[in-house]
């Protein structure tokens, strides 16, 4: 009975004394830190797009070369993805759930008008991204939206727009201090 007592005692004590050599311990991924990176990737299921797809596939480019902190991919067959992209008949616009999720719809009525389809597409994934409008203003601002006229066909943000996204999801993305993580002994 009492070797019982004593063998855990000699194993705590000695996993105390590793740490205490080595000087550390690092912590292993946990699935909280998974999650947090699988964050970072949001999908869109363009399917439904119609004759928009190209250009909605390129807003996507855009977003993708304009920010880290989050990359837009297709979904995969089977896949939910975070966003839905429909053509209609209507204005474009987007109506978001959360963060990184919603429904973007790729109004004819504007292309009908003259307004440029990629920059329609970055515009509405950016409002998905958690931007809103700003309007009015100028072609060189993608939320001005409409309000930089039909001639404007710039489907880049501008560089408050980045920032603004970057903070977005690095702030969605960071770790709250009170997450337990798992500790690992290393020599």
């Amino acid at each position: 009975m009492h070797a019982r007592t004593f063998i855990p005692t000699l194993a705590a004590a000695f996993a105390a004394s590793l740490v205490a050599a080595s000087g550390q311990a690092n912590a292993a991924p946990t699935d909280a830190d998974a999650q947090a990176l699988a964050a970072r990737v949001v999908t869109y299921d363009a399917s439904a797009s119609a004759e928009f797809r190209a250009a909605v596939d390129r807003g996507a480019a855009v977003w993708n070369e304009s920010v880290d902190s989050v990359e837009l991919r297709p979904a995969a067959a089977g896949q939910r993805a975070n966003i839905r992209i429909l053509a209609d008949n209507g204005w474009p616009r987007a109506l978001t759930t959360s963060l990184g999720n919603g429904t973007v719809y790729i109004g004819r009525q504007a292309v009908t008008q003259g307004y440029d389809t990629v920059r329609i597409s970055a515009h509405e994934l950016g409002h998905i991204l958690g931007l809103p409008d700003r309007k009015p203003g100028p072609c060189t601002s993608l939320m001005s939206g409409s309000s930089a006229g039909v001639a404007c066909k710039n489907p880049y943000p501008d560089a408050a727009e980045r920032a603004e996204v970057e903070d977005n999801f690095g702030a969605a993305l960071a770790r709250p201090a009170d997450v337990p993580r798992q500790v690992v002994l290393v020599d």
